[in-house]
């Protein structure tokens, strides 16, 4: 993220000079100036475009996975939902089968 800010150092010399500073005092205060904007590392706007691309393309990847994992979840929950249905059918079936002789054996009223 190394950018390039227009800064025109004469132009911040020359206002200071006229502010009251001397020539040293201007020209230091100029080159710190210039030196914080360059270890700042601000972002640019070019750099947020790409920083945003980037994050956008990230997130469109997230919901396509995201979708593709609810897609999934949704089969195995209609498998489970049928696996369910099989076997209480089948323990319907059973009991129905088996409830007479249970009572027979069991010498329970009917």
């Amino acid at each position: 993220m190394a950018a390039v800010f227009p800064f025109d150092t004469h132009k911040f010399v020359r206002k200071l000079k006229s502010a009251g500073f001397n020539d040293p005092q201007a020209e230091a205060l100029t080159e710190a100036v210039q030196e914080s904007y360059v270890s700042a590392e601000l972002a640019t706007k070019a750099d947020l475009r790409e920083y945003k691309s980037a994050i956008r393309n990230d997130l469109e990847k997230l919901e396509t996975n995201l979708r593709c994992e609810i897609n999934d979840l949704r089969k195995d929950m209609n498998i489970l939902r049928k696996d369910i249905i099989l076997k209480l059918g089948s323990l319907m079936v059973a009991v129905v089968t088996f409830a007479p002789s249970i009572i027979k054996f069991l010498h329970l009223p009917a």
